[in-house]
């Protein structure tokens, strides 16, 4: 009974706590990470629309970049409460839907010329996106550390370096790969097959920043 309580007592305090403002939350620098991310993957839809691919490749990977470097901040930033730390995460998921589940659709699309037949697979993609995002906010990683399923943020990874063919290949035969590829990620993206969590990995991390400015400096080129 003592112990019942104190358990009231706490939690009427906690409620009692005034709640902080929405916007106290962006001065968070994790959550100035994952917002710079996101302007990054508005640029890639808008530039993806336009038909401007090249452009489009350079802001999924910086977004991939940026969505990496907010969970290693986050790691290593001292003060942090419990409340900054799940307002995080659900800031990060919400925007991973959008970086790797919505991103990817509107590219499928606009390379298909918008035909019906690209309109099923963007939808592919982006119901396996959100059914493996949900899957993930209510199980995590599994016992042995590992993701259930390929992490979302391979997708752009792949997506990227799959563009490096575009120009050799004709636009009919790269966009039916383009599809191909976008489905076979979004079958394994909700796969019950195990992947290692890349971004926690110091020898990872410095393999993305090659990668991204490799990409970047590639795509830069080919936008000259």
């Amino acid at each position: 009974p003592n112990l019942f309580r104190i358990y009231m007592a706490l939690d009427t305090v906690k409620r009692d706590d005034p709640q902080p403002t929405i916007l106290s939350y962006v001065k968070d620098i994790p959550n100035l990470c994952s917002l710079a991310g996101l302007a990054c993957t508005v640029s890639a839809i808008y530039l993806s629309i336009l038909g401007i691919y090249y452009g489009a490749m350079i802001g999924m990977i910086w977004a991939v970049a940026f969505d990496w470097a907010d969970g290693l901040i986050a790691r290593r930033l001292k003060g942090r409460t419990g409340n900054d730390r799940i307002f995080g995460g659900q800031l990060d998921v919400v925007i991973d839907i959008v970086s790797y589940g919505v991103t990817p659709a509107i590219l499928l699309l606009s390379y298909g010329k918008f035909e019906p037949l690209f309109l099923i697979g963007a939808f592919i993609v982006l119901a396996a996106s959100a059914i493996r995002l949900s899957y993930f906010s209510t199980y995590g990683l599994s016992s042995d550390s590992k993701y259930t399923g390929l992490a979302l943020d391979n997708n752009s990874l792949v997506l990227v370096f799959l563009f490096l063919f575009e120009s050799i290949l004709s636009e009919r035969i790269f966009s039916l790969a383009l599809y191909g590829v976008c489905v076979l990620l979004a079958g394994l993206n909700v796969s019950q097959i195990k992947t290692p969590k890349f971004s926690g990995n110091p020898a990872s991390v410095y393999m993305l920043a090659v990668y991204t400015a490799s990409i970047t400096a590639i795509y830069a080129w080919k936008l000259l």
